[in-house]
């Protein structure tokens, strides 16, 4: 194994750059690490498995059982992870029937041994025993997880202990020294709350290192007088034969044959049936001279064992007071229901920053730069290049300056508080409903200000069915400039619930697309450890060095196809080529949508810039009071389909950059098609109902 570490390193610029350690080979495709989440009944392995699952988990019954197991792949930082919910398991050695499937999948796996093969059926699971078992533990009834862990112990697999609900322990007031626990078991142990999201990111760290180092748990013998008193037995079960036909570690085998486990004794008998009136003989004395039953015994021991190590570990204290608000902050932010009015307060907040905020520094700058330019009206073509020109400059300010940057900036601002991570984690549940994860959330609310960057922050950030299903429904999220024209028109002629209506029916559409793009696209990106950081002040150096890096791409992609666009239509207007294009959108304005034939161009220039469309529509009908020509239907067919077709050209040449070409020109296509069927039937159905609501 090899690593390159973490060292400073300062650049030609003066910024100081970080190598990051990086351990080869990493453990991917072939060498995927396989994690099994193990634990007693109420541990919280479900809720840490939630907690890194993919969008969709494989789901089955461990074989000659009714217990289910739920598997996928996770994302460890380069390296990836099978991990396994098994089961509920309360003990190895006092197993209900249904339990035994869930021990035979940690011994073997899908390999079953010579031993096994008299039964019927397929193997334990369909996948390959565990390289390393994460053991989480309720925290607060500590003593009695930690029988179970030392009975793993004797697995001969690496083990982790997630130390749950350390929250609720630190309330009780009580203290538990994870390096003494650790040292005592010779296992990594991690505290986390798995609910929360704490620590869970610290956990897959520490097992993917533990399995580098295959760290596995101190052997954890019997007391001295229970060892003795087995060695006799313990000679004759290490068998080259027996070892052959179970491929057990030898002292569990031992183990479980003192504390009459019925499975490997009835194994013992089916193979070795010549051998059993020895160990039986053999065991018998081995009970002789203890004060309890031999099973009876090594029950009793172990949970002595545990207590011992339990009452090292633990040291009570007073009931914790004085919280800060740190506490107080989380406890709000990542609880499961709270968390998400949380969440909804800050996609407030976002509104509030692009509605009030963006629009404010709009009316200051592109509202007088339109202005400025609107009394120069060139009449040679090379004075309507140059116009045109300069539309696409202020269009591209237009972008830039009001939403673009503000919004950028209050995000990246939250993300370097630790807030936007906070609600990644709480909405993580409801995103994978649609394929995505927690993690899109930060792009969504970009696209709140523009597509554009948010697109490109999911490039970033995701890959595969993912990053497809989650640039495909941006393009269908409500940015500044269809919101403008929601808010202009719908505000203005349908009032309040007009508005809600138009967001409402955006918010239905992406979840329903997201269900069918995500049945569309079978294939299922890995699960994500979320990091959830401490909460920090930011750093108004790395934020503006951040927006930019993350604002580039518009004044590389955006610009000049801004700038391009805008000649060509206005090449198009000048040369009279207008009624043309109106009368070639005939089936489209008048024969689909029932609109005026003379809004075919304006609906054409929405693929530069949505408010430019709207201003074309008052020019084309010739007044700003829109109702006085269209009707009720009119007015709303028009709105729903300028708010769900393509949203605008830059938006496809991001796509473009980041799927390709196919998939840009299927999100066109897409969002045209959607478009198309919902104005349709908005059309068809006031036609339906106004006339009996009149």
């Amino acid at each position: 194994m090899a690593a390159k570490h973490d060292t400073p390193k300062t650049s030609s610029a003066g910024l100081t750059e970080h190598r990051i350690a990086l351990h080869t080979p990493l453990l991917r495709g072939a060498r995927r690490l396989r994690i099994a989440l193990v634990g007693l009944p109420g541990a919280g392995k479900t809720t840490l498995f939630d907690a890194v699952s993919s969008t969709a988990p494989q789901k089955g019954e461990l074989t000659d059982t009714h217990r289910i197991y739920r598997a996928c792949t996770v994302q460890i930082g380069l390296d990836e992870a099978s991990v396994v919910d098994l089961p509920s398991l309360s003990s190895l050695h006092h197993l209900q029937d249904d339990d035994l499937g869930t021990l035979k999948y940690l011994l073997w796996g899908n390999d079953r041994p010579p031993v096994t093969a008299h039964e019927p059926g397929a193997a334990p699971a369909p996948f390959e025993p565990p390289d390393l078992i994460v053991q989480v533990v309720d925290a607060t009834n500590l003593q009695s997880h930690l029988e179970l862990t030392l009975e793993l112990s004797q697995l001969g697999r690496p083990v982790v202990l997630a130390l749950n609900h350390m929250d609720e322990v630190r309330r009780k007031g009580l203290h538990i020294n994870i390096r003494a626990l650790s040292t005592q078991l010779g296992v990594p142990v991690v505290p986390i709350s798995a609910l929360m999201g704490q620590g869970i990111a610290e956990l897959f760290r520490t097992a993917v290192a533990t399995a580098r180092q295959a760290i596995c748990p101190l052997p954890q013998a019997p007391s001295r007088h229970i060892a003795n008193s087995l060695e006799p037995l313990s000679a004759a079960l290490k068998r080259p034969e027996i070892e052959t036909a179970f491929r057990v570690p030898q002292q569990l085998l031992l183990m479980l044959f003192a504390s009459g486990h019925g499975y490997f004794e009835r194994e013992l008998q089916e193979h070795f049936a010549a051998l059993m009136p020895a160990l039986h003989a053999l065991r018998e004395a081995a009970g002789q001279g203890l004060p309890r039953p031999l099973a009876e015994e090594i029950h009793a021991d172990r949970h002595h064992r545990a207590a011992t190590i339990f009452e090292a570990a633990l040291r009570p204290g007073p009931p914790q007071v004085g919280r800060g608000w740190r506490y107080w902050l989380d406890a709000f932010m990542l609880h499961r229901q709270w968390g998400l009015v949380a969440s909804l307060a800050v996609f407030a907040g976002v509104l509030f920053v692009v509605f009030e905020v963006s629009g404010w520094i709009d009316r200051q700058t592109t509202v007088r730069l339109i202005e400025a330019a609107s009394a120069w009206q060139p009449q040679s073509t090379l004075g309507v290049v140059s116009r045109a020109v300069v539309d696409g400059l202020i269009g591209l300010t237009g972008i830039v300056v009001p939403y673009m940057l503000p919004l950028l900036l209050l995000l990246i601002a939250l993300e370097e508080i630790g807030l936007i991570q906070r609600i990644a984690f709480v909405v993580d549940r409801g995103f994978h409903k649609i394929g995505l994860h927690g993690g899109v959330a930060v792009p969504f609310l970009l696209g709140l200000g523009c597509n554009v960057p948010a697109i490109s922050a999911v490039a970033r950030n995701s890959t595969g069915r993912e990053r497809l299903i989650a640039s495909v429904l941006i393009t269908f999220v409500p940015c500044s400039a269809r919101s403008a024209i929601i808010l202009a028109v719908a505000g203005k002629y349908l009032g309040v619930l007009g508005v809600i209506g138009i967001y409402a029916l955006t918010l239905l559409l992406i979840a329903v697309m997201g269900l069918i793009l995500s049945h569309r696209q079978q294939e299922v990106g890995p699960g994500q450890v979320q990091e959830i950081p401490s909460y920090t002040w930011p750093d108004w150096r790395a934020m503006l060095r951040e927006t930019w890096a993350r604002s580039s791409d518009v004044l590389t992609i955006v610009t000049p196809l801004l700038v391009g666009g805008s000649v060509v239509l206005a090449l198009l207007g000048h040369f009279g080529f207008d009624g043309v294009i109106n009368t070639l959108l005939t089936p489209l304005t008048s024969w689909w949508l029932g609109l005026p034939l003379v809004l075919g161009l304006p609906l054409l220039f929405g693929v530069l810039r949505k408010e430019l469309s709207l201003l074309m529509i008052f020019q084309s009908l010739g007044t700003q009071e829109i109702d006085t020509v269209l009707g009720t239907v009119q007015i709303v067919t028009l709105l729903v389909f300028i708010t769900f077709y393509v949203p605008c050209i830059s938006t496809f040449a991001i796509m473009n950059k980041t799927l390709g070409r196919a998939q840009a020109g299927f999100s066109v296509l897409l969002s045209v098609g959607v478009a198309l069927v919902l104005s349709a039937l908005v059309r068809l159905l006031m036609g339906l109902v106004l006339p009996f609501v009149g």
